[in-house]
């Protein structure tokens, strides 16, 4: 079995104990920065009252980033598979 780690990421002023994959480590120690970075920008360019406002702003941008990748990813794989099928095509009529 895999030995887990212990570990404390501080997000908005709160800390929060983890036990994950040593692999995991760096991921999440790099996310827990970006997070406090956004929410450094929010607090500084908008007027917020509440944490809970700018974590929110945070996930939804987050999320939003991981979503427009898929879709890139998506579309890039619909590009190459049709790429593909026209190459198989043309090796199919120059083979016949």
């Amino acid at each position: 079995m895999p030995e887990q780690l212990k570990i404390k990421i501080s997000i908005a002023d709160r800390i929060y104990p983890l036990t994950i994959h040593p692999d995991q480590e760096e991921g999440l120690r790099i996310a827990a920065k970006k997070i406090e970075a956004m929410i450094k920008q929010y607090e500084q360019n908008y007027a917020v009252r509440d944490k809970q406002d700018v974590l929110a702003m945070s996930a939804l941008r987050f999320a939003a980033q991981t979503e427009q990748t898929v879709l890139e990813n998506d579309k890039d794989k619909e590009k190459v598979y049709h790429k593909l099928m026209a190459l198989d095509h043309l090796l199919d009529h120059h083979l016949s």
